[in-house]
């Protein structure tokens, strides 16, 4: 399959799977003697496993990582739950830090409408 065909069917771009095979989250494609790439057909659902679990939050070495235990054949929901974890960990301190950056732009704004707006105030010399 051409990397054209590859990219249409997993609904990424042509420099997606370039990407994608660069960081090993596909394995490196047979080429022509033309030059051009042909992957086998489950880079498709690799792709698309790689895409999921970006969608999860995990990061694109975390994915790297977990799809090199899959194919290791030892991994299970017990041995990658750990990973999941991780990344809801990770997210609720994104969300802790998302709150207090929001309650201090609320604040700031209730000051600016009571006229004390935290713009335009003269820096201390």
């Amino acid at each position: 399959m051409r990397i054209g065909e590859v990219a249409r069917q997993a609904g990424v771009s042509v420099d997606t799977v370039r990407f994608y095979e660069r960081r090993g989250v596909v394995p490196a494609a047979e080429r022509r003697p033309s030059g051009y790439r042909i992957f086998d057909a489950g880079v498709v659902e690799r792709i698309r496993l790689a895409k999921g679990l970006q969608e999860l939050g995990l990061t694109l070495d975390e994915v790297v990582d977990a799809l090199a235990a899959h194919d290791a054949g030892g991994a299970t929901c017990d041995s990658e739950r750990w990973r999941l974890e991780a990344v809801v960990e990770r997210l609720e301190a994104k969300m802790a830090q998302l709150s207090k950056a929001r309650d201090a732009a609320v604040a700031g704004l209730r000051d600016c409408r009571a006229g004390h707006c935290r713009f335009t105030q003269t820096p201390p010399r």
